[in-house]
């Protein structure tokens, strides 16, 4: 009976969500209004979801990544799921873990100027705070070529790829690059703050797939390259 009365109050939810979305007039105000909706949701269901994502996470990860490359994650805000624990994953050799093989992003440069890199990282080493205030390696850059998979979090993806995040439109800058957007890249959310369709702009790239709770899920052949 809870379950149906839940299901009930969540369609009436959607059902006002999509007549405030006629509404909005343009992708910005749409978007607004999804971030509304979404990020409550996402910290509902993230620490309910967050051991069976990073158990999904463990289980397919590194069967993706090719040989002699790092695995990009990030540093987990509020909400997001955490697999900074993915560091202890065997990895391509005896007595080996993806420790030494993994990547964070930090957004670098002038303020008002700054730009998102990927720089080797490996837990215990000292940190420092980009320009978004979120904790980063020190080091160089890393280039495209040195990444085999990124992991990016989302507060919402739909099936065509798109990806709705913070606003910053950070990743969207770094994959407009055609060799960053060579490196596979999977949105990571829990599978409820999955949508039909969301708000797309022109410099919106979309994804190769998702990773939540249920798998990981790679888009159809040419779908991410709409």
């Amino acid at each position: 009976m809870d379950q149906a009365k839940d299901q009930a109050k969540n369609q009436a939810k959607d059902r006002a969500l999509d007549r405030t979305m006629e509404g909005a007039q343009d992708s910005a105000s749409a978007k607004a209004l999804w971030r509304q909706r979404l990020r409550p949701l996402r910290l509902e269901r993230a620490r309910p979801c967050q051991g069976a994502i990073l158990a999904v996470a463990r289980r397919e990860l590194l069967a993706l990544l090719p040989p002699g490359t790092r695995l990009g994650l990030y540093w987990p805000l509020a909400g997001e799921s955490d697999l900074r624990a993915l560091a202890d994953l065997p990895g391509q050799g005896p007595g080996t873990t993806l420790a030494g093989r993994l990547a964070l992003p930090a957004v670098a440069g002038l303020p008002g100027q700054g730009h998102l890199e990927y720089r080797a990282w490996q837990p215990g080493e000292p940190l420092e705070l980009d320009l978004c205030r979120i904790p980063a390696p020190r080091g160089p850059a890393l280039a495209p070529s040195q990444l085999g998979l990124v992991l990016v979090p989302a507060l919402g993806f739909d099936r065509q790829g798109i990806r709705l995040g913070s606003g910053g439109g950070w990743y969207d800058r770094l994959r407009a690059d055609s060799a960053w957007r060579g490196v596979p890249a999977l949105a990571v959310l829990p599978a409820a703050c999955l949508v039909e369709q969301l708000p797309r702009d022109p410099w919106d790239v979309p994804f190769d797939g998702w990773l939540d709770e249920r798998g990981v899920h790679p888009l159809p052949s040419g779908r991410s390259q709409a």
